[in-house]
């Protein structure tokens, strides 16, 4: 049983909730819970969609620094992989994962968000990869995804500095994709998590699968992993669901069954 990290269900979405006081420190177990609770929630067929949330006070506000302070550079090579495999095993999860950030995001916390496919970000949030700060850098992932995800030169500047970013500016340069009242930032993430788990899930596992792989290759090979998914997508009981009723009905009001 997880001590500071666990998996909610309900109604589709499943929930990996962080719950580590006061701040929601990313030590070594947490991450490893991380880890646990992301493939399960892969594995489930009866979720359909992934809320990230660490809780309505912060998301999660780094390393356990204290801890890490004690390891060394031995101990760092044996750890790293098992950091970055935690956080992997997160942004591997086959379907919609969205983050609900409240609070800080930062360090570890950030690249976690960064992790997901969506993020919903309060009023209060502040995100950023302080590591600088540290004498160090991200090492879970933030120098791959944060470049990916807002450019290598504005992802350059905030890493050098270490600063946070605000929500209304994280939201301006592509950090979130959402900016709500803190309040409202789960019961958001949880109605768009509910709106994408009731689609057709093999759609939407071929379209993450295409965009995520398709972002590490040539254009031409990108065409050709999207022609393929596309293809496939044929043989699903959801693609004739859809057609039919789209035909029969018109657009949007089509009742997928997840196969």
């Amino acid at each position: 049983m997880s001590e500071f990290v666990r998996l909610e269900v309900e109604d589709g979405v499943g929930t990996i909730r962080l719950d580590r006081p006061p701040m929601n420190a990313l030590s070594a177990q947490v991450q490893d819970e991380i880890r646990a609770a992301a493939q399960e929630a892969t594995a489930r067929s009866d979720i359909g969609a992934v809320v990230v949330y660490g809780g309505p006070k912060v998301f999660a506000a780094g390393a356990d620094v204290k801890e890490m302070a004690a390891w060394s550079y031995q101990q760092m090579v044996d750890r790293s992989a098992s950091l970055q495999a935690s956080f992997t095993a997160v942004a591997h999860i086959p379907k919609p994962t969205i983050a609900a950030i409240t609070g800080y995001a930062l360090g570890g916390g950030c690249e976690l968000a960064l992790c997901c496919d969506l993020r919903v970000a309060g009023e209060n949030a502040k995100l950023g990869q302080p590591e600088i700060l540290l004498g160090v850098i991200p090492g879970a992932g933030g120098t791959q995804r944060l470049p990916r995800l807002v450019g290598p030169s504005r992802a350059k500047e905030l890493i050098f500095t270490g600063r946070f970013v605000g929500a209304e500016e994280a939201l301006r340069i592509g950090l979130v994709d959402m900016v709500v009242a803190p309040d409202d930032v789960y019961t958001e993430a949880a109605a768009l998590a509910r709106r994408l788990a009731s689609g057709p899930s093999y759609a939407l596992r071929a379209a993450k699968e295409a965009i995520d792989r398709g972002l590490e290759v040539d254009l031409g090979t990108g065409l050709e992993i999207e022609r393929v998914q596309f293809a496939a997508l044929f043989a699903t009981a959801d693609r004739t669901i859809g057609m039919n009723s789209f035909i029969e009905h018109g657009p949007g009001k089509a009742e997928f069954v997840g196969g």
